[in-house]
């Protein structure tokens, strides 16, 4: 474990522990390592609840991790057998259930970063994906390895790769790939940055100051704008940017950073 987190106060939750190492970065780690962090109900409700508390925190950042072995390894096998039972419509349902909680980290205006040691496979791989960064160790593996058991990436795995690394590239991870090597994965552009092995988190919390030291409200805006740019025409991203800049113009933190500019001094932001 990373020494910040030996050093900051006792993480709270069960499967989702949370600590704060650092005023305004979250740290959420995955906490199933018996079955290597894979997906059961209980802790898919649990992300949710997490994810509510820090859309209404002051969170600057946020980093998803696991242990050394695994990230995640996906969802729990012995708890799809009845996911079936009720029909193709209680299976949607489950479905959709499972994106709301990936959605809401793309939809949260903060950034995410996910911090991968070991494993991330399959429900794994698409946390990850729906992280704005991802920082891998060099021993780490990602992979969609669905069409091994006849399925696909069904939780905004094909969706997100698409947008992460173009149709070619995905339909060759999804198809082609299975589990890469981190040195791999670098290739195909699915790292922000590599790093040694078990160095992961220290990187991720590396780059969570840099971003906690930045104006909130202007990542935020930058996060909404660009993930939004990428499912639009020009024209449209363009006059988002417009909007988005008139918003953050009458911003007390753009004053603040402005001044702070000429003063030649750290700006103390507020987020508002």
């Amino acid at each position: 474990m990373s020494a910040a987190l030996e050093e900051a106060s006792t993480e709270r939750g069960e499967f989702i522990r949370i600590s704060e190492p650092e005023p305004g970065i979250w740290v959420l780690r995955l906490n199933r390592p018996e079955v290597m962090n894979s997906w059961h109900a209980a802790m898919r409700r649990e992300l949710a609840d997490v994810m509510a508390e820090i859309a209404a925190s002051d969170a600057r950042v946020v980093i998803f991790c696991g242990n050394e072995r695994a990230f995640s390894a996906g969802e729990d096998v012995r708890g799809m057998a009845g996911l079936t039972d009720g029909g193709t419509r209680k299976f949607r349902a489950v479905a959709r259930a499972i994106h709301a909680s990936f959605d809401l980290i793309e939809a949260i205006e903060v950034p995410f970063i996910a911090a991968i040691e070991g494993v991330a496979a399959g429900g794994g791989m698409e946390l990850a994906l729906s992280c704005d960064f991802r920082v891998l160790g060099g021993n780490a593996r990602m992979g969609l390895p669905e069409s091994n058991v006849g399925l696909i990436p069904g939780s905004g795995g094909c969706s997100r790769l698409v947008r992460c690394v173009g149709a070619p590239r995905a339909k060759q991870i999804v198809m082609l790939e299975g589990v890469m090597k981190a040195e791999r994965a670098n290739e195909l552009g699915l790292v922000t940055r590599l790093v040694e092995a078990g160095q992961a988190l220290d990187a991720a919390l590396e780059m969570a100051r840099a971003l906690a030291a930045k104006a909130p409200l202007a990542l935020g805006m930058a996060k909404m704008v660009i993930n939004t740019c990428a499912d639009v025409d020009l024209e449209t991203g363009r006059r988002l940017e417009r909007l988005g800049q008139s918003v953050l113009k009458k911003s007390n933190d753009h004053v603040e950073g402005a001044q702070a500019f000429i003063e030649k001094r750290k700006p103390k932001w507020t987020a508002t």
